[in-house]
């Protein structure tokens, strides 16, 4: 398949399948004789409401099941019998977030074989792999078995929820693609709170097969250059690119201060940064310096790079450590890939939290882990869009002409509350209509266009 072009099948339909077959594995702890909801409907309510990013979404389609004797949430996602949000909530708590790694897998899978992730390869056929952890909920009242907790010294207890968010990243590309999260969470037997370190050990551990046949390279902030975690990395046949601060790596720079100017290599070149200026970038590195201060610490190539505008004012700085050869050909490159590691929290959590998503929103807490399975179909949600704006064409003009994510999820919801739609072909094919998107597309009469909708809903917002 071309990248870019349409695929042969409805690349919606594919997405949506992947995610019911996830769905289909999740266990059924009911042994009562109330099981006219399954679990895979449940999984595909909650997807549905998260992928149209529409709190009222599963009411809407019961009502106009009663009404039409059909729903969206039959054509589109394949529920037979849409649940409560009550229901959801009591069928899914039991089930943890590991049930949706598959689905994961297969998405990132379209990605692949579209050729999509072409343009996220860095430095000669890498993938470069932001790490970041993210919190996602807080509160002093509500709390579950899977909460952080935090004591304060004014007395408050913090309850909250955490994750680490994993995502595809590269220098000049705007667009972040999420990989499964890794959960920071009490674990069984454990003397200590969970912590961010841990939870990426684990996902590293998971997750080093597909990161050996990628390539990868992790990015990753100064919490995760220290010895343990980059000997793990290396262990595994992979390579970082770690945020390598002067506050927390006193032995490392005590050591670079004692070298002599000789001792580093600086080259500098003009290019054009994220908002089209040009600037200078300068980089200066050193080979073979310790990562801390003990005998046998790991030995790890530094890099610094300083950004100047065309008035000689500094702009950027910032340094790394790596295990990957530098040298005056991939100096600039390697700094570029490190400096991309701010696209997870710009294309990734940032999303996540504000243009849409609602992450840090409480869904539902559960007693086991529905707090955590809920963010895990949230984020699998934003997965599937990315997919689809990577591969699917005529999804990303319709995204393209409705501008942001939010006018996107408003028109998803209007459209879907108020008209009946055979598949997500006769959905997609009716928007392409009604903005003139394709070749040959005729005018759709005023109240079937997705303006004259929004005109019938009593309101415009989405939440």
């Amino acid at each position: 398949m071309d990248k870019g072009s349409a695929p042969s099948a409805n690349s919606y339909a594919r997405c949506i399948g992947i995610v019911r077959t996830a769905a289909a594995g999740f266990p059924d702890t009911r042994t009562g004789s109330n099981t006219h909801h399954t679990i895979t409907d449940a999984v595909m309510s909650a997807f549905a409401v998260f992928f149209l990013q529409s709190p009222s979404w599963l009411s809407c389609q019961r009502a106009m099941q009663a009404e039409k004797g059909g729903s969206n949430a039959l054509t589109l996602f394949g529920i037979g019998a849409v649940p409560t949000d009550n229901h959801v909530r009591h069928l899914l708590d039991p089930a943890p977030p590991e049930r949706l790694h598959g689905a994961y897998r297969n998405l990132l899978g379209i990605l692949e074989e579209s050729g999509a992730l072409e343009r996220y390869r860095v430095l000669g056929g890498h993938t470069a792999v932001a790490l970041d952890g993210t919190d996602f909920h807080s509160s002093e009242k509500i709390a579950c078995p899977g909460c952080l907790v935090a004591r304060h010294r004014d007395g408050r207890t913090v309850f909250s929820h955490k994750a680490v968010t994993p995502a595809i990243v590269a220098p000049g590309v705007r667009q972040a693609v999420p990989l499964r999260p890794e959960f920071v969470a009490p674990q069984d037997g454990a003397e200590k709170q969970d912590c961010e370190i841990n939870a990426s050990k684990r996902w590293l551990d998971d997750t080093a097969g597909w990161l050996r046949n990628a390539g990868a390279v992790l990015l990753g902030d100064d919490l995760y250059a220290h010895g343990p975690f980059c000997r793990k990395v290396l262990l595994h046949s992979l390579h970082f690119i770690f945020t390598c601060l002067r506050e927390s790596h006193k032995a490392t720079y005590e050591w670079l201060d004692l070298l002599e100017p000789s001792d580093f290599q600086t080259l500098s070149e003009t290019r054009r940064d994220s908002d089209g200026r040009k600037r200078t970038w300068t980089v200066r590195f050193a080979k073979g310096v310790p990562l801390a201060g003990e005998d046998g610490t790991l030995r790890v190539n530094w890099l610094e790079l300083t950004v100047t505008d065309a008035k000689g004012r500094q702009t950027y700085c910032n340094c790394w450590a790596t295990d990957m050869d530098v040298d005056a050909g991939n100096a600039v490159e390697l700094a570029a890939c490190g400096r991309a590691r701010w696209t997870i929290e710009n294309g990734n959590n940032n999303t996540l939290k504000t243009k849409g998503y609602h992450l840090d929103h409480n869904f539902g807490h559960g007693r086991k882990h529905l707090a955590n399975t809920l963010a895990a179909i949230n984020i699998l949600a934003f997965l599937t869009h990315t997919v689809l704006d990577l591969t699917e064409r005529h999804y990303r003009l319709i995204r393209d002409r409705l501008g942001s994510r939010r006018e996107f999820f408003l028109h998803l919801h209007v459209l879907t509350v108020y008209h009946l739609f055979r598949s997500w072909e006769d959905f997609e094919d009716f928007v392409m209509k009604a903005h003139q998107l394709g070749p040959h597309a005729p005018t759709a009469p005023p109240e079937l266009t997705t303006k004259g909708l929004l005109k019938r809903n009593p309101t415009r917002k989405s939440r």
